[in-house]
């Protein structure tokens, strides 16, 4: 019969009788440093009302969008919940003590003691039982101040600085206490214990959750069922998870959840015991009267009655603190409180699933599914997770699977991969332990899965792919795990099954991706080559050409993934390297495949030899073997045969894969460490021997006519692209073929005789001779062959140069691509790194080639929508193939003005088309810009200048000078500039030259073509002043007067001023004019104090009429998306900041970003007053004042990291000047409705 654990056993302990107690010694070295008073204590929260520092009214608390819940609410419904009458905790032993306070131990001591628990605690030197035991002796000597150390404790680990002090104990109510608290919760920062950063902060929160844990153990059978000490800390939870300060809402309920989570296994462990005790007295009643023992039968009826009251007992502060915490902060604002209120019911109902696991509960998880927090999300799917897992749990759970199954399928579509991730899991556990609950349609979301590029989601969709139509019928085939595997009926039904699904998926070109998925849990059926090859070569197997097709692409793609052991491109598993045991385990396979695959790679290829198909990836096989098993298993034989079937292959297809593949593949072959090398050598001399007498007969018979027929032309085309493949891979110097393919060139450059499909693989053979002479220069190389080297090369460029402008498109790109590459090579850099014998090759292209390199680029990568070919009509691939052809033609530009090939102000062709261009070709450009800025600053910001230039003087040439402000292109030259000024960055100061030299450059060019003589007009070039207007938020307040100066005097030697000022003038001026700029920043000045700014990002303005140049601001401004929350409604402001301007929102109204460290300096009213022409007229005006907040630094750099990230298009939300968390905390609701789930 099981007895209970005697209280003293658990009161008297070996930490009692040490010297020294736990908290003595973990204590010791951070007393002086978390002292109440200490300047380094821990950041505590900065309040989330702080209605000192913001000046909150009271009624902020009863705000719809407060992060405070309804005082009416608390007061009423809600208050009324977490003290149901029959719910309340009940005493056992004695009722709870009167708040009495013995005067021997005072406020100083009271304060040490909590200082030395949560030092203790947080330090987590010592065992935390021995710990807890400690205060239990404690609280033995002195039950009242033993209580008031544990809750200064959890107060303490708060972050709140202040204390209960005895005589707050003893006069006051919790909520009174609570109030006091939350007045004196004062401190600054954002940060408290659960949130804090470093790494004894991180460690906290376990350590403070273990510590709950140990003290309802320890107290299991003693405190626990003393009315006095757990119903006030469980009043006192309460109170603080109801409290307006976010730390004590965050810390009180974490305890009260790790608090209920220890009491429901004591609950559990309760529950046991009963039903022991239930056992044993049935057994005993059962007795006969002569066995049956009287006295047993009452003492098993006095526990079992014990067992009842105090199973009551702990039901009762479970229920207060699921009603009292529970109902209301599992809808708490912030996302990390309903995230432990979800994580620890999920660990209730799998511990005590008796009186958890039930609808009532479950609901809970249901509705919170929905939650626009992906942690919370990830929360619930992992507690269902806990409960699928378990079949029998899994069957008392069919109500709520039918009613929130939709929702978990079509989670598998999150837009957080770790959500979707689990909720894949989740269905892989219902398909698994729930059967006929998901259907065909619940299948299909998941199946297309494997093929996405996250490998996290793709593996484990594979799973739920492979248990949902792998495993029932390979399963059916054998009876255990290790005979199923080796059976081969059950592999020959996987390999089908495989293939039915690869051809049903519709994604043929992704096999890769499919065995990558599948690899993790289907590994060794994948790895059995055996049933993987038979069917290709049986000839009963009846497949049919596109299952062939798969079968082999699954085949390759499986080889691949056994050989290299990681995903293919495009997927990324994070993993650094593989372990000692995966290599092992790498090498094992690349030798069980080689000799699996080695003898039948030639009856492989003899079969499939003329479907170039096919041919190519199993070329790709021998990449993937340990060729030297050829050697140590005597295959020589089988080696014969492959270089046979190469020969062949190679004279059959012209292909590009098919002849990569197979110069590739006999490349491997060829390296000299094998002793077969000399055997491959001579079948590769014979297959060059062969191909190279077949291009002498062709070549001499076009050179010597002037018309050749189809075939003819067909034939000498795919003797080229042979020998181009090879050339590529392999050493082709000695056969002397690229002096001819040079006369070929010279002839259809001078004729215009040669067909184009013969000048494009003799242009690659020609660039690959030349680069194969290269890499056979020394430092012995005489100047004879430097300069002959140099006389061939620039040759070919020259031949390149005159391709340029020939009527084929791809004899143009073809030679655009070889001549940059060829030019990148011989560029400077070919002389880095200790090989200056090399400089008389470099090569510097004249003035006429980069123009036309230029010119090529405009006319063949900048192309409008409507130069694009048939359009819409192109089958998607199809166009994606062409973009990726002009990007590499960009790419190769880029390089040559980067290396210093080019002029590097022949960027400006680039950089002007980046705004118009950025969905296409932003990241090549942005990245141009960067690496341009960092080989020459001032330069770069001239080409940028420039390149506004010659967009402004195009658009001129074309509309005029009259009206341009008001045409879409000049627009779009606005947010060009924009874009120009954000590429900056924040470094103001390190750029404040730069920009100061680009606006003079800027205002020179403005007024560089005057109007005529007695004309009021404005000059022609007036409007670019609008465009300069873009960079005037990064120059600093003595810089703008500056240049009002400068441009005042450039205004002078206008003839006639006009009686109204021009439009452009009047707009760079408003841009110059400090008070109407959003912040403006001092290269010095003392460093400014921290204060919440409240306002936006946008100063607002008295109330005036939008002048025509602010609407072109605005409709210049790019588009910007509405702000949504994922956890709240839309905020409001608490208070409004002088008078607000009607119209339109703020942020709207403002065009620009702070810039990078600019920081305001008005502090009390300051007038700025600007004259804007001779006459005083025009912006001659006293601005109104406006008292702006100061920022914080830190808020300022993290809006700048949002100004300096590249808008595009609407992926990018406005962002606020101040934390989110804090703005959430001021400005919303503790409680979401339910509506928002």
């Amino acid at each position: 019969m099981p007895t209970l654990w005697s209280p003293s056993s658990q009161l008297h302990g070996s930490a009692s009788d040490s010297a020294s107690s736990p908290r003595q010694k973990s204590a010791g070295s951070t007393q002086m440093a978390l002292s109440p008073c200490s300047s380094t204590s821990l950041p505590c929260d900065d309040r989330d009302s702080q209605g000192t520092a913001e000046g909150d009214s009271p009624s902020v608390s009863t705000n719809e969008d407060s992060d405070f819940e309804d005082s009416s609410r608390c007061n009423g419904k809600k208050r009324a919940a977490k003290r149901p009458p029959r719910a309340a905790p009940v005493a056992k032993h004695r009722k709870k003590r009167s708040r009495i306070v013995p005067g021997g131990r005072g406020k100083k001591e009271s304060v040490l003691l909590t200082s030395d628990l949560f030092d203790a605690v947080k330090a987590a030197k010592s065992d935390m039982q021995s710990l807890v035991d400690e205060w239990l002796e404690n609280y033995k000597q002195d039950e009242n101040a033993g209580f008031l150390e544990l809750v200064n404790f959890f107060i303490r680990s708060c972050g709140c600085k202040s204390t209960v002090t005895p005589e707050m104990f003893k006069v006051m109510s919790n909520s009174e206490i609570i109030q006091h608290l939350t007045e004196q919760f004062n401190e600054d920062s954002g940060d408290y214990p659960l949130t804090a950063s470093g790494p004894s902060w991180k460690k906290f929160q376990g350590s403070f959750c273990e510590f709950v844990k140990t003290l309802v153990y320890q107290c299991q059978y003693s405190l626990l069922y003393d009315g006095f000490p757990m119903d006030d800390l469980i009043s006192l939870l309460i109170g603080l998870s109801d409290s307006q300060v976010r730390a004590f809402r965050h810390t009180s309920t974490l305890a009260a959840m790790k608090l209920m989570t220890s009491l429901v296994r004591v609950a559990l462990q309760l529950s046991l015991h009963r039903d022991n005790n239930q056992r044993q007295y049935e057994a005993e009643r059962n007795k006969g009267p002569e066995q049956r023992a009287l006295e047993r039968l009452e003492s098993l009826l006095e526990k079992r009655k014990e067992f009842q009251e105090n199973q009551e007992e702990i039901e009762g502060m479970m229920n207060a603190i699921f009603r009292g915490v529970f109902v209301h902060r599992y809808r708490d604002i912030l996302p990390e409180i309903r995230a432990i209120c979800i994580e620890e019911l999920g660990c209730w109902m799998q511990s005590y699933s008796t009186s958890f696991l039930n609808d009532s509960y479950l609901k809970y998880i249901g509705w919170t599914l929905h939650d626009k927090h992906k942690d919370v999300r990830l929360k619930c799917l992992k507690a269902l997770e806990g409960l699928y897992s378990n079949r029998e749990l899994s069957t008392r759970m069919e109500l709520f699977t039918s009613r929130f199954k939709d929702r978990m399928v079509s989670m598998v579509m999150d837009r957080e991969c770790e959500v979707a991730v689990e909720a894949i899991r989740l269905l892989t556990l219902v398909l698994k332990n729930m059967e006929g609950v998901l259907t065909n349609a619940d299948c299909e979301k998941i199946y297309s899965i494997v093929y996405i590029s996250n490998r996290a989601m793709a593996s484990s969709a594979g799973e739920f792919v492979y248990w949902k139509i792998f495993y029932p019928e390979c399963e059916a085939k054998a009876v255990g795990g290790r005979e199923r595997r080796r059976s081969p009926q059950a592999q020959r039904t996987f390999v089908y099954l495989l293939l039915a699904f690869f051809m049903e998926s519709e994604h043929h070109n992704h096999a890769a991706y499919l065995v990558d998925s599948l690899w993790d849990c289907a590994g060794s059926h994948l790895k059995d080559w055996e049933s993987l090859t038979s069917p290709l070569l049986q000839k009963d197997q009846n497949l049919g050409d596109m299952q062939e097709r798969m079968l082999i692409e699954i085949l390759v793609s499986s080889a691949r993934q056994a050989a290299e052991g990681h995903p293919p491109v495009g997927r990324v598993t994070g993993k650094k390297g593989l372990t000692a045991k995966e290599r092992k385990l790498q090498a094992y396979d690349k030798v069980k495949l080689a000799e699996h695959l080695i003898p039948l790679l030639p009856q492989l290829l003899a079969k499939f030899s003329a479907d170039a198909e096919n041919v190519a990836p199993l070329l790709q096989l021998l990449s993937y073997f340990d060729l030297g098993i050829y050697c140590t298993q005597r295959l020589e034989k089988h080696l014969e045969l492959l270089l046979q079937q190469l020969q062949e292959v190679v004279v059959k297809h012209v292909e590009p894969e098919v002849l990569e593949a197979a110069a590739q593949g006999l490349y491997l072959l060829c390296k000299p460490e094998f002793t077969f090398f000399s055997r491959v050598d001579f079948a590769r001399s014979q297959l060059v021997d062969l191909l190279t007498d077949r291009f002498q007969q062709e070549l001499d018979d076009l050179m010597q006519s002037s018309f050749l027929d189809e075939d003819e032309v067909y034939s000498l085309t795919a003797t080229l692209k042979r020998l181009s493949a090879f050339y590529n891979a392999h050493d082709l110097t000695r056969w002397e073929i690229s002096e001819p393919c040079s006369r070929l060139l010279q002839k259809a450059v001078d004729t215009g005789e040669v067909p184009h499909q013969v000048i494009l693989p003799a242009l690659s053979l020609v660039y690959f001779s030349i680069l194969w002479t290269l890499t056979h220069i020394s430092e012995s190389a005489s100047q004879k062959q430097l300069m002959s080297l140099k006389k061939r090369m620039v040759a070919f460029c020259e031949l390149c140069q005159s391709c340029l402008s020939d009527v084929d498109p791809e004899i143009q790109e073809q030679a655009f691509i070889l001549l940059s590459d060829l030019l990148l090579i011989f560029s400077p850099q070919m002389i880095v790194g200790g090989r200056d014998f090399l400089k008389p090759l470099v090569f510097f292209p004249e003035a006429t080639l980069q123009s036309e390199l230029a010119s090529f680029l405009m006319d063949h990568v900048f192309l409008q929508p409507g130069e694009l070919g048939n359009g819409q009509s192109q089958e998607d691939h199809v166009q994606i193939e062409l973009l990726h052809q002009r990007r590499r033609l960009l790419a190769g530009f880029c390089k040559l003005l980067l290396y210093g090939v080019l002029e590097l102000d022949a960027a400006s062709d680039v950089f002007k088309h980046y705004n118009k261009f950025y969905e296409d070709y932003g990241d090549i450009i942005k990245e141009t810009l960067t690496r341009a800025r960092q080989i020459d600053r001032c330069q770069c910001s001239r080409i940028l200048l420039l390149s506004l230039k010659q967009l402004y003087t195009e658009l001129m040439q074309e509309q005029g000078p009259q009206g341009l402000t008001e045409l879409p292109a000049f627009i779009e030259m606005r947010d060009l500039a924009r874009r120009f000024a954000l590429s900056f960055g924040p470094q103001q100061l390190h750029n404040r030259d730069l920009v100061v030299m680009l606006h003079k450059e800027g205002i020179k060019f403005s007024l560089s073509e005057l109007p005529p003589a007695g004309s009021s007009r404005e000059p022609p070039n007036l409007a670019f002043l609008e465009l300069l207007s873009e960079f005037s938020p990064r120059l600093f307040h003595q810089d703008k007067q500056l240049l009002l100066a400068y441009l005042e005097k450039c205004l002078q030697r206008v003839s006639k001023a006009p009686h109204q000022p021009w439009g452009p003038v009047t707009t760079y001026y408003h841009s110059l004019n400090p008070v109407e700029n959003t912040a403006e920043a001092s290269p010095q000045g003392p460093p400014h104090s921290k204060k919440r700014r409240v306002e936006g990002p946008c100063r607002l303005q008295e109330e005036e009429p939008v002048s025509q140049e602010e609407s072109l601001q605005l409709n210049s401004s790019p588009p910007t998306p509405t702000l949504t929350s994922t956890a709240v409604k839309r905020r409001q402001s608490l208070r409004p900041v002088g008078k607000r301007q009607k119209g339109p929102r703020p942020e709207l109204i403002c065009s620009q970003q702070l810039s990078g460290t600019q920081r305001s300096k008005v502090s009390s009213a300051q007038h700025f007053q600007i004259q804007c022409d001779p006459s005083g007229s025009g912006l001659g005006k006293q601005l109104t004042r406006l008292s702006l907040m100061e920022e914080d630094e830190e808020e300022e750099l993290g809006l700048l990291d949002g100004s300096y990230e590249e808008w595009q298009g609407g992926d990018k939300l406005l962002r606020s000047p101040y934390p989110s968390e804090h703005g959430l905390d001021l400005l919303d609701t503790t409680e979401l409705n339910m509506e928002d789930f």
